[in-house]
Protein backbone atom coordinates (compact mmCIF):
# COMPACT_ATOMS: atom_id res chain seq x y z
CA UNK A 1 0.00 0.00 0.00
CA UNK A 2 2.91 2.66 0.84
CA UNK A 3 4.17 1.80 -2.44
CA UNK A 4 1.14 2.30 -4.38
CA UNK A 5 0.89 5.67 -2.70
CA UNK A 6 4.21 6.85 -3.26
CA UNK A 7 4.05 5.92 -7.26
CA UNK A 8 0.89 7.34 -7.43
CA UNK A 9 2.29 10.69 -6.80
CA UNK A 10 4.28 10.30 -10.02
CA UNK A 11 1.73 8.69 -11.94
CA UNK A 12 -1.74 9.37 -11.07
CA UNK A 13 -1.67 12.68 -9.31
CA UNK A 14 0.52 14.59 -12.22
CA UNK A 15 -2.12 12.67 -14.91
CA UNK A 16 -5.15 14.39 -12.81
CA UNK A 17 -3.97 17.79 -12.77
CA UNK A 18 -2.76 17.51 -16.55
CA UNK A 19 -6.56 17.05 -16.61
CA UNK A 20 -7.62 19.45 -13.92
CA UNK A 21 -5.83 22.44 -14.99
CA UNK A 22 -5.13 22.22 -18.39
CA UNK A 23 -7.95 20.40 -20.45
CA UNK A 24 -10.15 21.75 -17.45
CA UNK A 25 -12.34 18.60 -16.35
CA UNK A 26 -13.54 18.04 -12.87
CA UNK A 27 -14.51 15.42 -10.69
CA UNK A 28 -17.95 15.43 -10.36
CA UNK A 29 -18.37 16.66 -13.81
CA UNK A 30 -16.24 15.63 -16.54
CA UNK A 31 -14.60 13.31 -14.55
CA UNK A 32 -16.90 10.87 -12.18
CA UNK A 33 -16.47 6.96 -10.64
CA UNK A 34 -17.26 5.65 -14.21
CA UNK A 35 -14.93 7.67 -16.39
CA UNK A 36 -11.85 8.09 -14.21
CA UNK A 37 -10.93 4.86 -15.69
CA UNK A 38 -11.07 6.34 -18.91
CA UNK A 39 -9.94 9.54 -18.29
CA UNK A 40 -6.74 8.84 -15.33
CA UNK A 41 -6.04 5.66 -17.46
CA UNK A 42 -1.90 6.82 -18.62
CA UNK A 43 -1.74 7.17 -14.42
CA UNK A 44 -3.34 4.54 -13.63
CA UNK A 45 -1.31 2.25 -16.01
CA UNK A 46 1.64 3.99 -14.97
CA UNK A 47 0.70 3.78 -11.45
CA UNK A 48 0.21 0.28 -11.46
CA UNK A 49 3.30 -0.98 -13.26
CA UNK A 50 6.39 1.43 -11.07
CA UNK A 51 4.64 -0.05 -8.05
CA UNK A 52 5.18 -3.67 -9.44
CA UNK A 53 8.64 -2.33 -10.36
CA UNK A 54 9.23 -0.90 -7.26
CA UNK A 55 7.89 -3.74 -5.04
CA UNK A 56 9.88 -5.85 -6.43
CA UNK A 57 13.11 -3.62 -6.90
CA UNK A 58 12.75 -3.53 -2.67
CA UNK A 59 12.44 -7.02 -2.27
CA UNK A 60 15.10 -8.03 -4.15
CA UNK A 61 17.50 -5.91 -3.18
CA UNK A 62 16.44 -5.32 0.69
CA UNK A 63 14.89 -8.61 1.67
CA UNK A 64 13.04 -9.45 4.56
CA UNK A 65 11.86 -12.32 6.37
CA UNK A 66 10.16 -13.52 9.46
CA UNK A 67 11.95 -17.01 8.93
CA UNK A 68 14.69 -15.26 11.70
CA UNK A 69 15.24 -16.46 15.28
CA UNK A 70 18.01 -16.62 17.72
CA UNK A 71 19.01 -20.76 17.55
CA UNK A 72 20.89 -22.06 20.69
CA UNK A 73 22.82 -25.48 21.61
CA UNK A 74 21.71 -27.32 24.09
CA UNK A 75 23.89 -30.54 25.70
CA UNK A 76 21.58 -33.36 26.72
CA UNK A 77 22.56 -34.39 30.13
CA UNK A 78 23.39 -38.27 29.71
CA UNK A 79 25.34 -40.91 31.70
CA UNK A 80 28.63 -42.68 30.27
CA UNK A 81 27.04 -45.82 32.24
CA UNK A 82 23.74 -47.71 32.60
CA UNK A 83 22.46 -47.45 36.19
CA UNK A 84 19.74 -46.68 38.71
CA UNK A 85 19.81 -43.08 39.91
CA UNK A 86 20.97 -42.93 43.81
CA UNK A 87 21.00 -39.10 44.21
CA UNK A 88 20.02 -35.71 42.65
CA UNK A 89 21.28 -32.57 43.32
CA UNK A 90 19.34 -30.53 41.09
CA UNK A 91 15.89 -29.22 40.37
CA UNK A 92 13.55 -29.00 37.66
CA UNK A 93 15.34 -25.87 36.97
CA UNK A 94 18.51 -24.59 38.32
CA UNK A 95 22.04 -22.45 37.23
CA UNK A 96 24.99 -25.02 37.85
CA UNK A 97 29.07 -24.54 37.45
CA UNK A 98 31.15 -26.58 35.39
CA UNK A 99 32.04 -29.47 37.38
CA UNK A 100 28.70 -29.63 39.80
CA UNK A 101 27.55 -33.18 40.02
CA UNK A 102 23.68 -33.11 39.00
CA UNK A 103 22.86 -36.51 39.73
CA UNK A 104 24.25 -39.78 41.10
CA UNK A 105 24.10 -43.67 39.88
CA UNK A 106 24.07 -46.53 42.42
CA UNK A 107 27.88 -47.26 42.72
CA UNK A 108 28.40 -50.30 45.42
CA UNK A 109 30.25 -52.63 42.59
CA UNK A 110 32.48 -49.47 41.35
CA UNK A 111 33.20 -48.95 45.33
CA UNK A 112 33.94 -52.48 45.74
CA UNK A 113 36.18 -52.61 42.28
CA UNK A 114 37.95 -49.62 43.98
CA UNK A 115 38.50 -51.19 47.30
CA UNK A 116 39.79 -54.29 45.52
CA UNK A 117 42.60 -52.46 43.28
CA UNK A 118 43.81 -51.07 46.46
CA UNK A 119 44.06 -53.90 48.46
CA UNK A 120 45.82 -55.34 45.08
CA UNK A 121 48.43 -52.44 45.16
CA UNK A 122 49.04 -53.07 49.30
CA UNK A 123 49.89 -56.08 48.36
CA UNK A 124 52.35 -55.72 45.36
CA UNK A 125 53.87 -53.21 47.77
CA UNK A 126 54.14 -55.69 50.73
CA UNK A 127 55.38 -58.02 48.13
CA UNK A 128 58.25 -55.04 46.97
CA UNK A 129 58.91 -55.21 50.96
CA UNK A 130 59.10 -58.60 51.16
CA UNK A 131 61.52 -59.11 48.04
CA UNK A 132 64.22 -56.79 49.12
CA UNK A 133 64.35 -58.89 52.56
CA UNK A 134 64.89 -61.83 49.94
CA UNK A 135 67.82 -59.42 48.37
CA UNK A 136 69.46 -59.05 51.26
CA UNK A 137 68.95 -62.91 52.50
CA UNK A 138 70.46 -64.28 49.10
CA UNK A 139 73.46 -61.70 49.72
CA UNK A 140 74.07 -63.09 52.77
CA UNK A 141 73.67 -66.73 51.34
CA UNK A 142 76.26 -65.44 48.72
CA UNK A 143 78.94 -64.72 51.41
CA UNK A 144 78.33 -67.90 53.06
CA UNK A 145 78.84 -69.90 50.10
CA UNK A 146 81.89 -68.35 49.53
CA UNK A 147 83.31 -68.82 52.67
CA UNK A 148 82.46 -72.28 52.86
CA UNK A 149 84.13 -72.58 48.79
CA UNK A 150 87.32 -70.86 50.40
CA UNK A 151 87.81 -73.16 53.60
CA UNK A 152 87.09 -76.17 51.84
CA UNK A 153 89.75 -74.76 48.90
CA UNK A 154 92.50 -73.76 51.31
CA UNK A 155 91.80 -77.05 52.87
CA UNK A 156 92.53 -79.11 50.19
CA UNK A 157 95.30 -76.41 48.59
CA UNK A 158 97.26 -77.55 52.25
CA UNK A 159 96.99 -80.86 51.69
CA UNK A 160 97.94 -80.97 47.86
CA UNK A 161 101.27 -79.29 49.12
CA UNK A 162 101.93 -81.50 52.16
CA UNK A 163 101.63 -84.23 48.97
CA UNK A 164 103.49 -82.44 46.88
CA UNK A 165 106.39 -81.78 49.24
CA UNK A 166 106.20 -85.02 51.15
CA UNK A 167 105.08 -87.92 48.66
CA UNK A 168 102.71 -90.48 50.29
CA UNK A 169 101.75 -88.38 53.78
CA UNK A 170 98.33 -87.56 52.77
CA UNK A 171 96.13 -90.03 51.16
CA UNK A 172 95.53 -89.87 47.61
CA UNK A 173 92.05 -90.33 48.07
CA UNK A 174 91.80 -87.67 50.67
CA UNK A 175 92.70 -85.42 48.24
CA UNK A 176 90.15 -85.93 45.90
CA UNK A 177 87.12 -85.64 48.38
CA UNK A 178 88.28 -82.58 49.25
CA UNK A 179 88.48 -81.56 45.37
CA UNK A 180 84.85 -82.73 45.55
CA UNK A 181 83.70 -80.67 48.21
CA UNK A 182 85.27 -77.74 46.63
CA UNK A 183 82.96 -77.95 43.12
CA UNK A 184 80.08 -78.64 45.69
CA UNK A 185 81.02 -75.22 47.42
CA UNK A 186 81.29 -73.42 44.05
CA UNK A 187 77.68 -74.99 42.54
CA UNK A 188 76.42 -73.60 46.25
CA UNK A 189 78.08 -70.01 45.23
CA UNK A 190 76.36 -70.27 41.91
CA UNK A 191 73.15 -71.51 42.98
CA UNK A 192 73.17 -68.26 45.49
CA UNK A 193 74.06 -66.20 42.86
CA UNK A 194 71.18 -67.31 40.88
CA UNK A 195 68.96 -67.07 43.62
CA UNK A 196 70.14 -63.49 44.52
CA UNK A 197 69.88 -62.55 40.38
CA UNK A 198 66.39 -63.59 40.48
CA UNK A 199 65.46 -61.64 44.01
CA UNK A 200 67.15 -58.24 42.20
CA UNK A 201 65.21 -59.07 39.08
CA UNK A 202 61.71 -59.36 41.62
CA UNK A 203 62.70 -55.92 42.98
CA UNK A 204 63.94 -54.25 39.76
CA UNK A 205 61.67 -55.42 37.48
CA UNK A 206 58.80 -57.93 37.94
CA UNK A 207 57.10 -56.61 41.34
CA UNK A 208 57.46 -52.99 40.05
CA UNK A 209 55.57 -54.00 36.88
CA UNK A 210 53.11 -55.47 38.96
CA UNK A 211 52.53 -52.46 40.79
CA UNK A 212 51.93 -50.33 37.62
CA UNK A 213 49.48 -52.70 36.38
CA UNK A 214 47.96 -52.67 39.93
CA UNK A 215 47.96 -48.84 40.20
CA UNK A 216 45.84 -48.50 35.97
CA UNK A 217 43.68 -50.95 37.74
CA UNK A 218 42.86 -48.87 40.50
CA UNK A 219 43.12 -45.65 38.35
CA UNK A 220 40.48 -47.38 35.65
CA UNK A 221 38.25 -48.63 39.10
CA UNK A 222 38.24 -45.13 39.96
CA UNK A 223 37.33 -43.98 36.38
CA UNK A 224 34.49 -46.22 36.60
CA UNK A 225 33.45 -44.99 39.55
CA UNK A 226 33.54 -41.08 39.00
CA UNK A 227 31.34 -42.11 36.05
CA UNK A 228 28.74 -42.80 38.70
CA UNK A 229 29.00 -38.86 39.23
CA UNK A 230 27.12 -37.02 36.21
CA UNK A 231 28.41 -33.44 36.37
CA UNK A 232 27.92 -30.24 33.98
CA UNK A 233 30.77 -30.10 31.15
CA UNK A 234 30.03 -26.14 31.05
CA UNK A 235 28.86 -23.14 33.25
CA UNK A 236 25.30 -22.82 32.58
CA UNK A 237 21.65 -23.75 33.40
CA UNK A 238 19.61 -26.95 33.64
CA UNK A 239 16.16 -26.88 32.23
CA UNK A 240 13.24 -29.78 32.24
CA UNK A 241 15.21 -32.15 34.66
CA UNK A 242 12.87 -34.47 35.20
CA UNK A 243 14.87 -37.25 36.48
CA UNK A 244 14.08 -38.63 40.14
CA UNK A 245 15.73 -41.15 42.68
CA UNK A 246 15.34 -44.74 41.40
CA UNK A 247 14.81 -44.08 37.90
CA UNK A 248 16.90 -46.13 35.12
CA UNK A 249 19.02 -44.43 33.08
CA UNK A 250 21.48 -45.17 30.37
CA UNK A 251 23.12 -43.94 27.12
CA UNK A 252 19.82 -45.51 24.83
CA UNK A 253 16.72 -43.53 26.75
CA UNK A 254 15.81 -40.08 26.49
CA UNK A 255 17.99 -37.66 28.06
CA UNK A 256 17.32 -36.59 32.03
CA UNK A 257 17.36 -33.09 31.09
CA UNK A 258 19.09 -30.34 28.95
CA UNK A 259 22.05 -28.00 30.20
CA UNK A 260 21.87 -24.61 28.21
CA UNK A 261 25.44 -23.46 28.09
CA UNK A 262 25.86 -19.73 29.73
CA UNK A 263 25.94 -16.66 26.96
CA UNK A 264 23.81 -19.64 24.44
CA UNK A 265 21.54 -17.55 22.31
CA UNK A 266 22.74 -14.21 23.54
CA UNK A 267 25.32 -13.09 20.31
CA UNK A 268 24.03 -14.69 16.90
CA UNK A 269 20.52 -14.07 15.27
CA UNK A 270 19.53 -17.04 12.05
CA UNK A 271 17.51 -15.51 9.46
CA UNK A 272 16.67 -17.95 6.18
CA UNK A 273 15.96 -15.19 2.85
CA UNK A 274 14.34 -17.06 -0.10
CA UNK A 275 16.92 -18.55 -2.35
CA UNK A 276 16.15 -15.58 -5.01
CA UNK A 277 18.72 -13.74 -2.78
CA UNK A 278 21.55 -15.60 -2.81
CA UNK A 279 23.03 -13.09 -5.14
CA UNK A 280 22.28 -10.31 -2.71
CA UNK A 281 23.19 -11.34 0.63
CA UNK A 282 26.62 -10.89 1.39
CA UNK A 283 28.53 -10.41 4.82
CA UNK A 284 29.04 -7.24 6.04
CA UNK A 285 24.85 -6.22 5.03
CA UNK A 286 23.56 -3.81 7.87
CA UNK A 287 19.98 -5.13 8.64
CA UNK A 288 17.44 -4.74 11.60
CA UNK A 289 15.09 -6.72 13.46
CA UNK A 290 12.65 -6.90 15.40
CA UNK A 291 11.24 -9.48 17.95
CA UNK A 292 8.35 -10.40 19.71
CA UNK A 293 10.10 -10.84 22.69
CA UNK A 294 10.94 -7.70 22.94
CA UNK A 295 8.24 -5.53 20.88
CA UNK A 296 8.80 -1.71 19.80
CA UNK A 297 12.61 -2.22 19.70
CA UNK A 298 14.53 -2.00 16.45
CA UNK A 299 17.59 -4.17 16.66
CA UNK A 300 20.45 -2.82 14.16
CA UNK A 301 22.35 -5.78 13.05
CA UNK A 302 25.27 -6.63 10.42
CA UNK A 303 25.73 -9.30 8.44
CA UNK A 304 28.63 -12.14 9.37
CA UNK A 305 27.90 -15.03 7.63
CA UNK A 306 26.03 -16.62 5.00
CA UNK A 307 25.56 -20.18 4.07
CA UNK A 308 26.90 -21.34 1.17
CA UNK A 309 24.86 -24.09 0.89
CA UNK A 310 20.65 -24.88 1.15
CA UNK A 311 20.03 -27.30 3.90
CA UNK A 312 16.99 -28.95 1.98
CA UNK A 313 19.24 -30.20 -0.95
CA UNK A 314 21.15 -32.60 1.47
CA UNK A 315 20.74 -36.33 1.50
CA UNK A 316 22.36 -39.23 2.88
CA UNK A 317 23.04 -42.34 0.39
CA UNK A 318 19.97 -45.20 0.77
CA UNK A 319 18.90 -47.68 -0.71
CA UNK A 320 16.52 -45.38 -3.07
CA UNK A 321 17.01 -43.08 -5.72
CA UNK A 322 17.15 -39.61 -5.19
CA UNK A 323 13.74 -37.63 -6.85
CA UNK A 324 14.06 -33.84 -7.01
CA UNK A 325 10.14 -33.87 -7.14
CA UNK A 326 10.35 -35.46 -3.39
CA UNK A 327 12.03 -31.98 -2.21
CA UNK A 328 9.05 -30.40 -0.95
CA UNK A 329 10.25 -27.18 1.09
CA UNK A 330 12.09 -25.10 -1.16
CA UNK A 331 14.77 -24.54 1.73
CA UNK A 332 16.38 -20.90 2.92
CA UNK A 333 19.85 -19.07 2.28
CA UNK A 334 21.01 -19.17 6.18
CA UNK A 335 22.54 -16.17 7.40
CA UNK A 336 23.81 -15.20 10.69
CA UNK A 337 23.56 -12.22 12.21
CA UNK A 338 24.78 -10.09 15.17
CA UNK A 339 24.23 -7.13 16.89
CA UNK A 340 25.71 -3.69 15.37
CA UNK A 341 26.36 -2.41 18.96
CA UNK A 342 27.57 -4.32 22.33
CA UNK A 343 24.21 -5.83 24.16
CA UNK A 344 22.38 -5.26 21.12
CA UNK A 345 20.31 -8.82 22.17
CA UNK A 346 20.32 -8.00 25.60
CA UNK A 347 16.96 -8.30 26.68
CA UNK A 348 15.32 -10.76 23.81
CA UNK A 349 14.85 -14.08 24.93
CA UNK A 350 16.98 -16.64 23.16
CA UNK A 351 14.54 -18.69 20.97
CA UNK A 352 12.72 -15.54 20.28
CA UNK A 353 10.81 -15.17 16.56
CA UNK A 354 11.98 -12.35 15.18
CA UNK A 355 11.34 -9.99 11.60
CA UNK A 356 14.62 -9.37 9.40
CA UNK A 357 15.24 -6.48 6.63
CA UNK A 358 18.56 -6.28 5.35
CA UNK A 359 19.32 -3.70 2.91
CA UNK A 360 21.74 -3.29 -0.08
CA UNK A 361 23.96 -0.72 0.07
CA UNK A 362 26.28 0.42 -2.76
CA UNK A 363 28.33 3.67 -1.49
CA UNK A 364 31.58 1.93 -2.28
CA UNK A 365 30.33 1.30 -6.11
CA UNK A 366 28.76 4.80 -6.22
CA UNK A 367 31.96 6.33 -4.80
CA UNK A 368 34.18 4.51 -7.50
CA UNK A 369 35.49 7.18 -10.29
CA UNK A 370 34.65 4.77 -12.78
CA UNK A 371 31.05 4.42 -12.48
CA UNK A 372 29.01 6.60 -14.67
CA UNK A 373 26.40 8.97 -13.62
CA UNK A 374 23.47 7.05 -15.07
CA UNK A 375 24.64 3.79 -13.34
CA UNK A 376 24.95 6.04 -9.75
CA UNK A 377 22.02 7.48 -9.93
CA UNK A 378 20.16 4.29 -10.45
CA UNK A 379 22.39 2.62 -7.39
CA UNK A 380 21.11 6.31 -5.41
CA UNK A 381 17.36 4.92 -6.14
CA UNK A 382 18.18 1.35 -5.02
CA UNK A 383 19.87 2.22 -1.55
CA UNK A 384 17.01 5.25 -1.29
CA UNK A 385 14.33 2.43 -1.65
CA UNK A 386 15.36 0.67 1.66
CA UNK A 387 13.83 3.65 3.41
CA UNK A 388 10.24 2.32 2.75
CA UNK A 389 11.41 -1.32 3.80
CA UNK A 390 12.56 -0.02 7.01
CA UNK A 391 9.52 2.57 7.46
CA UNK A 392 7.78 -1.18 6.77
CA UNK A 393 9.66 -2.98 9.70
CA UNK A 394 8.62 -0.27 12.22
CA UNK A 395 4.84 -0.17 11.29
CA UNK A 396 5.41 -4.27 11.89
CA UNK A 397 6.86 -3.42 15.09
CA UNK A 398 4.36 -0.98 15.83
CA UNK A 399 1.57 -3.59 15.13
CA UNK A 400 3.36 -6.74 16.18
CA UNK A 401 1.95 -6.54 19.98
CA UNK A 402 -1.40 -6.19 18.09
CA UNK A 403 -1.22 -8.54 16.24
CA UNK A 404 -0.64 -11.43 18.77
CA UNK A 405 -2.54 -9.86 21.26
CA UNK A 406 -5.41 -8.67 19.66
CA UNK A 407 -5.64 -10.32 16.02
CA UNK A 408 -4.22 -13.97 16.38
CA UNK A 409 -7.51 -15.01 18.53
CA UNK A 410 -6.17 -14.31 22.20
Amino acid sequence: MLELLLCSLVTILPDYLYRRYRQGKRFGKEITFFSVWHELRWGITGCLMLTIALITMIFYYHPSTTSAAIYFRTVPILPEVAGRVAEVNVGYSAAVKKGDVLFRLDNSKQRAALETSKRKVAEVEASLTSARADVVKADAQVGEAKASWQQAKDELDTKSELQRRNPGIVPQRDIEKLQVVVDQRQAGIDAANAARETAGLRVSTLLPAEKESAEAALAEAQVDLDKTFVRAGVDGRVEQFLLRTGDVVNQMMRPAGILIPEGAGRSVLQAGFGQIEAQVMKPGMIAEATCISKPWVIIPLVVTGVQDYIAAGQFRSGEQLIDPQALRQPGSILTFLEPLYAGGLEGVTPGSSCIVNAYTSNHDVIADPKTGALKGFALHVVDATGLVHALLLRIQALLLPVKTLVLSGH
